[in-house]
């Protein structure tokens, strides 16, 4: 992954660093010599170890990033005790808009962006956009776009089609990118929490999208329990624009 090539030469450049310093000093490595050594020398070897405990702090390995995703909303329901839980946790989060709800509840939609979660596009309609004509699904999309600019001054730039069925033209005309899955435990399909939770927590790896729904109690429930149990795994919880960007 890119994330760990990075971190690779950092730490490489880190010890390539420290290697210099070394020669350029003049230094020996070996221990043990420090007894009776001018003041000069003393002062060089310690500046050294100084940079080695810098080079040390700075190779911590980064948490693994994953995203959580909500699609349906905003539900007048659920979503509000959602963002309560989130807000506790300081979890930002993805929803994927349905226009016509968003129109319907300008107050959620306007906390979900003053809260920091990023806002998607998931039609107007919840439309099966490879279903409809090119120009119904261009309205489906731009629609929904229109509601939620509305309510927060700012265009939406990703997009989860219902039901995952994309057109890739689309994405070229609208200029919108589309926001798939990685990790869908059907939550929509049960009311067990215990086996929405399970399924996420045992699948969670870094760089997953988790996909649940907004507009279920349970789905709620699940969420934050997963949002507890992954954060105490180490995972740090991010939008998506910070997942695929990164």
């Amino acid at each position: 992954m890119e994330r760990i090539k990075r971190h690779k030469i950092k730490i490489l450049c880190g010890l390539l660093y420290t290697f210099c310093l070394f020669n350029l000093l003049g230094i020996s490595m070996h221990t043990g010599q420090n007894e009776n050594k001018p003041a000069k020398e003393a002062a060089e070897e310690r500046a050294v170890t100084d940079a080695v405990e810098y080079v040390s702090s700075t190779m911590v390995a980064e948490a693994p990033k994953i995203a959580i995703t909500f699609d349906d909303g905003p539900s007048v329901h659920c979503t509000g005790r959602l963002l309560d839980g989130l807000k506790e946790r300081n979890v930002k989060a993805t929803f994927f808009l349905i226009g016509k709800n968003a129109k319907e509840n300008p107050e959620l939609v306007k906390r979900l962006f003053e809260e920091g979660h990023l806002i998607g596009n998931h039609t107007y309609n919840h439309v099966d956009i490879a279903k409809v004509s090119d120009d119904e699904a261009k309205k489906e999309i731009l629609d929904t776009d229109e509601a939620i600019f509305s309510i927060t001054g700012k265009h939406v730039e990703y997009m989860r089609p219902p039901f995952g069925i994309w057109q890739r033209r689309l994405e070229l005309d609208l200029e919108v990118m589309p926001v798939m899955w990685s990790i869908d435990p059907l939550d929509w399909t049960t009311e067990n929490v215990d086996e929405i939770v399970n399924k996420v927590v045992t699948e969670a790896e870094e760089n997953d999208i988790i996909l649940l729904h907004d507009c279920y109690d349970s789905s709620v429930d699940a969420a934050l329990r997963i949002v507890d149990i992954l954060k105490e795994k180490g995972f740090e919880f991010v939008t998506v624009d910070e997942l695929i960007l990164d």
